[in-house]
């Protein structure tokens, strides 16, 4: 008897992307054993402290160096706020824009479906296999500051790094279920690769404008990043935005799966 596969289409994708994985989980590990380790003497130094005096409190607020002298707001302003938001939104979105957009536009997706998958697992499981990749890198993430936390003398809890990091996970999560439900509306890789872009990019700019005054705050409420990050979590947890950022990433799946099922397939 012959046993049914479980998720074959999850299990494929993630096979065909190791190589990627492993690429990113380097350059990830590497950007924090380049920069945690500096806390000591470049975060928590008189100095640098002096220097972010001389420069405007909007342009400090504006990348996040206003709590750099502490070792969350060092963490949080140097990887997950800036490098690590970074890299983990371009995998994010480069895996996205592969799941069905350019698998359509190579012509090899009705090649897949060919096969008694459905349209709708077809969709859900190659952004499953998004979503596991992300939280790949993030237990990679999470034992490497873990590791690092006390020799840079960053004096972060345990259960905070674990809250930063699924935080910096779910963020890039949206950019990348962006990607993918675009690639599945349009059925093209450059328009999934600007659905997921647009929506890192615009969050950056709108928690970067927000911090700027009391006068642009509003802006804070419709930025991702501050959904993630607007409760610091390295401090404090989680907050309610991971809510909204979970609720934003269902809608556009749904949006996705029902535009997927009725529109025609390679044209």
């Amino acid at each position: 008897m012959n046993r049914v596969p479980v998720l074959p289409i999850l299990r494929h994708s993630l096979q065909e992307s190791w190589r990627s994985f492993v690429g990113w989980s380097i350059g990830i590990v590497a950007a924090l054993c380049l920069y945690l380790p500096l806390f000591p003497s470049l975060g928590n130094s008189p100095e640098m402290q002096n220097l972010l005096k001389q420069l405007p409190s909007e342009l400090t607020a504006a990348i996040g160096y206003q709590n750099i002298a502490t070792g969350a707001g060092y963490a949080q302003s140097t990887f997950f706020g800036l490098l690590g938001y970074l890299l983990f939104s371009i995998a994010a979105i480069s895996w996205g824009s592969q799941a069905i957009g350019a698998d359509e536009e190579r012509g090899t997706l009705e090649l897949t479906l060919a096969h008694g998958v459905s349209r709708v697992q077809l969709l859900l499981e190659r952004w499953a296999a998004l979503a596991v990749r992300l939280l790949g890198l993030g237990l990679i993430v999470f034992v490497v500051i873990t590791i690092l936390n006390g020799p840079s003398e960053l004096k972060l809890s345990v259960g905070n790094i674990a809250a930063g990091t699924l935080a910096l996970c779910t963020a890039a999560l949206l950019s990348g279920t962006a990607a993918v439900v675009a690639g599945a509306l349009i059925g093209r890789r450059t328009v999934a690769l600007l659905g997921g872009a647009g929506v890192a990019v615009l969050g950056y700019v709108l928690n970067a404008v927000g911090n700027q005054g009391d006068s642009m705050k509003s802006l804070l409420d419709y930025s991702p990043i501050h959904w993630a990050y607007g409760n610091e979590p390295l401090l404090h947890g989680l907050g309610s935005g991971m809510w909204l950022l979970l609720a934003c990433i269902v809608v556009l799946l749904v949006a996705g799966v029902l535009r997927f099922r009725a529109r025609d397939i390679g044209r």
